[in-house]
């Protein structure tokens, strides 16, 4: 191997730091984090009536197909509350819209240890990453949002024998509190159930797993799954299995990638010895 290939196949920024220095790396780079969602927040904040609009649309519209004659209502049990709750909502919304900005600065902490060819990656990083939470949040409002909705209010209304007397109404006051831990935390929960690609591809280019490792554990995945998406998510059997059905999916969707990694070490060419 030659000299300049020897400089080649080094990290860029070779300089060790000490740890007071990534402390103070982290810390700039975690500033940096929550400013982004500080103005994002913001911007959310501003827009707040229309925000919440958009997010309970997919209730609206369930409730509406279910109970077509009665009003949408979302509850507030104190004066303050709508305030606490358009908060809430904003500082969620901030962190959604700061997410490629969160991911650019996790590479940006990462990088002085990576070869020069690995930093040219850092585009592709951050739009790929940014993507696949963008794709769970969207996967969440337009998919599991209302498949549950549709499933909660299938189980109201008059049931028993209401002519005989027997009968008891099922109704729903839901507090606009509640409504939106559920939504904030569903959204949060798949976007990040979606870097599960990326986690496992990093993974796989370090050579901690193998394709056929990862098939292995393909069973002990699936129960895995179901057990995240009790802890992440709401207590409802519907939204838990949505989300692991989407971590199964995922995961296997990360095994293809491992094998893509895997195919393309393969491929390259040997490295020569140093003579």
């Amino acid at each position: 191997m030659s000299s300049a290939d020897e400089v080649a196949d080094v990290p860029e920024d070779d300089v060790k730091m000490t740890i007071w220095e990534h402390v103070a790396e982290f810390r700039k780079r975690l500033i940096r984090a929550a400013a982004a969602v500080v103005v994002g927040a913001g911007v959310v904040w501003t827009f707040r009536e229309r925000v919440l609009g958009i997010i309970a649309e997919p209730y609206r519209a369930a409730w509406k197909e279910r109970f077509p004659n009665t009003p949408v209502e979302l509850q507030t049990l104190a004066p303050a509350d709508a305030f606490l709750n358009y908060l809430q909502l904003a500082l969620v919304g901030g962190v959604i819209l700061a997410m490629p900005v969160v991911f650019y600065q996790l590479w940006a902490f990462v990088s002085p240890g990576l070869y020069s060819r690995e930093k040219r990656l850092v585009i592709p990083f951050v739009v790929f990453s940014s993507s696949l939470f963008g794709g769970g949040v969207y996967f969440a409002y337009k998919v599991a949002f209302p498949f549950s909705f549709q499933y909660f209010f299938s189980l109201l209304g008059e049931l028993g024998d209401g002519a005989g007397g027997h009968g008891v109404v099922v109704t729903s006051r839901p507090t606009l509190e509640y409504y939106l831990d559920f939504a904030t935390r569903m959204l949060l929960a798949f976007g990040f159930v979606f870097e599960l690609p990326l986690f496992i591809g990093f993974l796989a280019l370090a050579g901690i797993v193998t394709p056929r490792q990862l098939l292995r554990f393909g069973k002990w995945a699936v129960i895995l799954s179901f057990a995240i998406g009790a802890f992440i998510t709401p207590p409802d059997v519907m939204s838990q299995a949505a989300v692991a059905g989407a971590l199964i999916a995922l995961y296997f969707l990360s095994v293809g990638i491992a094998f893509i990694i895997a195919k393309r070490r393969d491929d390259e060419p040997p490295a020569e010895e140093e003579t």
